[in-house]
C-alpha cells in the first residue's frame, strides 16, 4: 500500500502517442449474471432467458461505439399489473430482485450515440414456477346427493398452475393408477382445458374405491423446481357443503351501529371452510373475521352492500348465501315551484294553480314519508291542498303539494319534512315561501364582468346576477366546447352566482354559461348567459437554458424564440449580461426570435446572458452561459496491450481517450490526471502538456504504472484551456489479471492481418451469413451459441488453393526484464481460444509464439488439422516468453472448398494452464510431444499493466 502515497511523477511512465481514429456506431451485446435456469437461442435472433420465480434477474448490457452509447432497457407491454413497460432503465444492468411469473416477457437494450441507427438487443424472460395442486371432487350431472352411494360416477379434478406445462400422476394410497391399470378407473385429459388439468373418473363406485387419493403435480424439475402433491380422502360420507346464515335479508341498520353476521354449515365432508366476500371488492378495513361469523364495528354507508358467506371443501361446487346490508340514510332535500301549468305562466298568480315539489334522497326508499307544514302547523290534503306522496314523472323520493285556486290567505311559508320510519335518522325540513314577492328568476352578467381578462395563476371569479325570490342554484358548465370545468366534473354549482376558479390557467380561456336550476326555485324555462375569460400569460420562450462555449476572439450569435404569448401582439425584449443592460426593444411583427450578437468574445464576455421578453402578463426568459470551459473527455474502450511488468505487486494500465468536440473552444493546452485508490479520500494530480492541436476523434494514450495489485483506481481526467478547467471525466479501472477478445468489435482486439500470408482471417456472425457460403462447414453461431455473435474464420472457396495460409497476429505484449541481463525464471501465461474445425476438407490450424526480434515463425506450440466435427471446443497451452511477444494463429486451407476454420474467444492470463480440454488428437501431439505437459488452453486475457 505505501506506493501510493509515495506516487513520484518520475515513476509515471509518460508515454504519447496520437492515432487518427474514426468515431463507432454502437454495438450490443446482452449477458447475464442472475440465477439463470437456462439460456439458449431462439430462431428469431433473440435468447431465452428461464429463471425461477423468486430468484434474482440482473442482465447487463455490454456495448461498443464511440463516443460511448447510452443504454436504455425497455420491455414490451405484459399484464396490467406489470408496470415496467411504463418506463425506462437507463443503465447498463437491470436488476429485478424476487422476480414474479408477471414479470416475464422480452426485455429489450437499446444503445445510441448519434451515429448511424440505434443498436437494439432483446432477451425474452419466462418465468418458471409451480403452484401447489388442487383436487375437487364432482358426481355425475343429475346424480348429485347428500353423499356419495354405491353405483354413482365420481370425478377427481387436479389443477395447478404453472410454467412450463404441468404433467399429473395419480395415486391410491400407494398404488400408481395409470390408464387401463383398473378396469374401474379411466384417466383423461378434457379437451377444453389444453393440457392443464388431468381427471381420474371412477365409474360405479366400489368399496374399493374409498381411499386417499393422491395427485402429483410435476414440471420435471425444470429449474429445480420440486414436484407437488395433494392428497383428498374419498369416503361413503364425503358430501358437498351447505350452509344456513341467521340473520334476515336485508339487514337495515343506523349508522354507527355494530353489525355481526353469523354463518354455520349445515353439511359437507370433509368439514368445510368458511369465508366471507363483499360486493364492493374487499372487506372493510375495520371489519373482524372470526370463523363464520363477520362483524362490523360502526358501520358506514360506504360499507352498505352484499356479504357473503362462501363454503368450500372441494367437493362440488363452493355453497354460497348472502345477505344485503342497508345503512339508513336522509340527504339532499332539494324543492321547486311550478307556476300554473294550464296557462305557461312564470309567475304566480291569485286564483291560478301552483305546485311545490319536495325531493330528498333515503336509503332504503321505502321508508321514506313525508309531511308538510305551512307556517309551523300541520297541513292535512283537502280539495283544494292536494297532497301527493310521490310522483310518477319525477324521480322516486319526491312529495308534491298541489294549490288550486290559489287565495292570499294561501301566502306563507310552506314546509316540506323528511324522516325515515325506522327513525335514529334526524329528519329533513324545506321552507318555501309563497307570497305576492316570490317571482320567477332573471339572470344577467355585471357590467365590466365579461370579457374578464386574468393573468395565468391568479384567481378569478366569474359572475352572473340572479334575481327572483327564491334565488335559485346556478348551473356553469362550458359554453364553446365539451370540456370539464375546473374540478374536473362537467358541471359546477354555485348558490351565489359566483363561479370562484384559484390558480387559472391558459387552458381556462374560453366561454363559461351559467344557467338556473329548475329546483330550489322556479320550475320554468332556465336563464342563462355567457362570459368570456381570458388569461393572459408571460411568453414561452426557448431555449430556457443552455450552455454556449465559445474560444476567445470568436464571434457568438444569441438566439432567444417565442413559443407562445398572450397578449402576443407588443412583445418587448432586453439582451442583460449579468445585471447590465446590453440592448433592448419592441419585437417585429413578422418575427418570433431576438438575436444578439457578439462580434469578437474576450474575457469579459464570459459569463450569465439573459434575453427578457415582456407582455403583459409578466416575462419569458432565455438564459445562455457563455464560456470557454473546455468538454470533457470520452475515455475510449480499454486498452488491448497492456504494460506487463515483471514485479509481483505492481500492474499498468494504458489510459485512452478522445476529446468531445475539441474545436468548440481554445486549444486544450493540457490534461489535469488525478488518481487515487478506491476506499481512499487522498488524490495524486500531474499534469500532461499537449503539443499540438487535438483534432476531432484522436485517440490519446497515457501509461498509468506502479498500479498495486489487486486495488481499483478512480481516475479523473480534466482538460485546461486559457478560460482554466474544463469538465472533468471520472473512470474506474479494475485489475482482472487478464486479456480476453471476443471479436464482437471492429477493431478486433487491435489484431492484425500478417502482411507476408496467401490470404486474411474474416470477422463474422451467423446472423449475416451470405447463401454464397458452402454448407457442410463452418460454425453455425458463435462459440457462445449466439447467432449475432462474432467470430473469425478462414474462407476457403476459391480463389483458395490448397496450402494457402492466413495468420492473425496479436498486439504485443510487454515483459519489463527483472535485470538488464535477462530473465532467469520465466513468468507463465495461459494462452487459450475456442475452435470450430468441421468440414471434410479441413487443413491445419496452428498456434505460434513469437517473441519481440524474432524475424520468423518457430515450431508451433500448437497444432491441430482434421475434421473435428460440428461443434466448438477449447485449446489451451502455457507459454514462457522470455521478452515483449505476440502470438500468432494460423489457418492454413484444405484440399476442397468444405475446410472453413473458426477461431473464437482469444484469452491470455497469468501462471501455468490448469484443466486442459481432452480434444487434442494425436497429429496435434506430434508437432511438439512436450506442449501438452506443460500447457493447458489458450486463454487469451489482457491485463493492463501487470507485474
Amino acid at each position: 500500500m505505501p506506493l501510493i502515497y509515495t506516487f513520484p511523477l518520475n515513476l509515471v511512465a509518460l508515454t504519447w502517442f496520437v492515432a487518427f481514429l474514426s468515431t463507432a456506431p454502437p454495438t450490443v451485446r446482452i449477458i447475464h449474471s442472475g440465477h439463470a435456469c437456462n439460456v439458449e437461442e431462439e430462431r428469431h435472433t433473440e435468447r431465452v432467458y428461464t429463471i425461477r420465480e423468486g430468484e434474482t434477474l440482473e442482465l447487463t448490457c455490454l456495448v461498443t461505439g464511440h463516443p460511448r452509447p447510452q443504454i436504455r432497457w425497455t420491455k414490451t407491454a405484459g399484464s396490467v399489473s406489470d408496470r415496467f413497460q411504463d418506463s425506462s432503465v437507463f443503465n447498463d444492468t437491470l436488476h429485478i430482485a424476487k422476480i414474479q411469473r408477471t414479470q416475464g416477457g422480452r426485455y429489450y437494450c437499446k444503445a445510441e450515440n448519434g451515429l448511424g441507427s440505434p443498436a437494439i438487443k432483446s432477451i425474452r424472460v419466462d418465468v418458471y414456477y409451480l403452484d401447489n395442486p388442487v383436487i375437487t371432487v364432482h358426481q355425475s350431472i343429475g346424480e348429485a346427493k347428500e353423499q356419495f352411494y354405491y353405483e354413482r360416477t365420481v370425478f377427481l379434478r387436479c389443477v395447478a398452475n404453472s410454467n412450463p406445462p404441468v404433467r399429473y400422476s395419480w395415486h391410491r394410497g400407494r398404488e400408481v393408477l395409470t390408464q387401463g391399470s383398473d378396469k374401474g378407473v379411466e384417466i383423461y385429459e378434457p379437451f377444453f382445458t389444453q393440457g392443464e388439468t388431468k381427471i381420474l373418473k371412477l365409474k360405479n363406485l366400489r368399496p374399493q374405491d374409498y381411499a386417499n387419493y393422491s395427485c402429483i403435480a410435476s414440471v420435471r424439475n425444470v429449474c429445480g423446481i420440486p414436484d407437488r402433491s395433494v392428497i383428498f380422502g374419498l369416503t361413503n360420507k364425503t358430501a358437498s357443503p351447505s350452509i344456513k346464515l341467521l340473520v334476515e335479508d336485508p339487514i337495515v341498520v343506523n349508522p354507527g351501529q355494530t353489525v355481526s353476521l353469523v354463518c354455520i354449515t349445515t353439511g359437507g365432508e370433509p368439514p368445510p371452510i368458511l369465508t366471507w366476500v363483499s360486493s364492493n371488492d374487499s372487506l372493510p378495513q375495520r371489519s373482524v373475521v372470526k370463523g363464520g361469523t363477520l362483524t362490523l364495528p360502526a358501520i358506514t354507508s360506504d360499507e352498505a352492500g352484499v356479504y357473503s358467506c362462501v363454503a368450500s371443501n372441494n367437493v362440488g361446487n363452493p355453497a354460497k348465501k348472502s345477505t344485503t346490508i342497508v345503512v339508513r340514510a336522509l340527504k339532499k332535500g332539494r324543492f321547486w315551484i311550478t307556476p300554473d301549468p294550464y296557462h305557461n305562466d312564470d309567475n304566480i298568480q291569485i286564483g291560478r294553480e301552483v305546485k311545490i315539489s319536495c325531493q330528498v334522497e333515503a336509503t332504503p326508499p321505502e321508508e321514506l314519508t313525508f309531511s308538510w307544514l305551512k307556517n309551523g302547523r300541520a297541513l292535512r290534503s283537502s280539495e283544494r291542498m292536494v297532497i301527493t306522496q310521490t310522483d310518477p314523472d319525477i324521480s322516486p323520493g319526491t312529495t308534491n303539494l298541489d294549490i288550486i285556486d290559489l287565495k292570499f290567505t294561501d301566502f306563507g311559508t310552506y314546509t316540506c319534512v323528511a324522516a325515515l320510519k325506522g327513525g335514529g335518522i334526524p329528519e329533513i325540513s324545506i321552507d318555501v315561501n309563497i307570497s305576492s314577492t316570490t317571482v320567477p328568476p332573471s339572470l344577467t352578467v355585471p357590467r365590466g364582468k365579461s370579457p374578464l381578462v386574468a393573468r395565468e395563476g391568479d384567481t378569478v371569479e366569474l359572475e352572473c346576477l340572479v334575481s327572483g325570490k327564491p334565488k335559485p342554484i346556478i348551473l356553469w358548465s362550458r359554453a364553446d366546447k365539451e370540456a370539464p370545468m375546473p374540478d374536473g366534473s362537467m358541471q359546477m354549482e354555485s348558490y351565489d352566482g359566483v363561479l370562484r376558479i384559484v390558480n387559472v390557467s391558459r387552458e381556462m380561456t374560453g366561454s363559461y354559461r351559467c344557467q338556473t336550476s329548475q329546483y330550489n326555485g322556479f320550475n320554468v324555462k332556465p336563464r342563462e348567459a355567457v362570459v368570456e375569460l381570458i388569461v393572459q400569460y408571460p411568453p414561452t420562450v426557448e431555449p430556457v437554458h443552455t450552455e454556449v462555449r465559445q474560444g476567445l476572439g470568436r464571434p457568438v450569435v444569441l438566439t432567444c424564440r417565442v413559443l407562445r404569448a398572450h397578449p402576443s401582439r407588443v412583445l418587448r425584449f432586453e439582451w442583460l449580461l449579468s445585471n447590465r443592460l446590453l440592448h433592448a426593444g419592441a419585437f417585429d411583427q413578422h418575427k418570433d426570435e431576438t438575436e444578439y450578437t457578439i462580434r469578437s468574445l474576450n474575457r469579459e464576455g464570459w459569463g450569465e446572458y439573459t434575453c427578457n421578453v415582456i407582455n403583459e402578463a409578466g416575462a419569458g426568459k432565455c438564459t445562455f452561459q457563455v464560456t470557454g470551459k473546455a468538454y470533457p473527455p470520452e475515455f475510449y474502450y480499454d486498452t488491448y496491450s497492456p504494460l506487463w511488468q515483471y514485479r509481483p505487486r505492481v500492474y499498468g494500465f494504458k489510459l485512452q481517450w478522445t476529446q468531445m468536440n475539441p474545436g468548440a473552444v481554445d486549444r486544450i493546452v493540457a490534461y489535469r490526471l488525478g488518481i487515487r485508490q478506491v476506499g481512499l479520500q487522498r488524490w495524486w494530480e500531474q499534469e500532461i502538456p499537449v503539443g499540438d492541436t487535438i483534432g476531432k476523434g484522436e485517440l490519446m494514450t497515457h501509461n498509468l504504472t506502479e498500479l498495486i495489485k489487486p486495488e481499483s483506481y478512480e481516475v479523473r481526467l480534466t482538460p485546461i484551456t486559457r478560460f482554466g478547467e474544463g469538465d472533468s471525466t471520472v473512470r474506474i479501472i479494475t485489475y482482472s489479471g487478464e486479456f480476453h477478445c471476443s471479436f464482437e468489435e471492429e477493431p478486433i482486439c487491435m489484431f492484425t492481418q500478417d502482411k507476408n500470408d496467401d490470404f486474411d482471417w474474416t470477422r463474422h456472425s451467423a446472423a449475416t451469413r451470405d447463401t454464397k457460403y458452402t454448407p457442410n462447414t463452418g460454425p453455425s453461431a458463435d462459440h457462445t451459441g449466439s447467432k449475432q455473435g462474432f467470430y473469425m474464420y478462414i474462407e476457403t472457396s476459391r480463389p483458395r488453393k490448397e496450402g494457402d495460409q492466413a495468420r492473425l497476429v496479436s498486439p504485443f505484449f510487454n515483459i519489463a526484464p527483472k535485470n538488464p541481463y535477462g530473465i532467469t525464471n520465466p513468468p507463465a501465461y495461459c494462452f487459450g481460444f475456442f475452435y470450430h474445425m468441421y468440414g471434410k476438407h479441413i487443413g491445419k490450424l496452428n498456434a505460434f509464439l513469437k517473441q519481440k526480434g524474432q524475424m520468423t515463425l518457430e515450431a508451433p506450440v500448437w497444432s491441430l488439422s482434421g475434421n473435428q466435427g460440428d461443434r466448438w471446443k477449447q485449446a489451451k497451452v502455457s507459454i514462457h516468453p522470455t521478452s515483449s511477444f505476440q502470438v500468432v494463429l494460423e489457418g492454413i486451407r484444405g484440399p476442397g472448398i468444405e475446410g472453413d476454420i473458426a477461431i473464437d474467444d482469444i484469452t491470455l492470463e497469468e501462471g501455468e494452464c490448469r484443466d486442459p480440454p481432452p480434444n487434442i488428437s494425436a497429429n496435434a501431439l506430434s508437432t511438439s510431444s512436450h506442449i501438452w505437459l506443460l500447457c493447458t488452453t489458450l486463454v487469451l486475457t489482457l491485463l493492463e499493466g501487470q507485474r
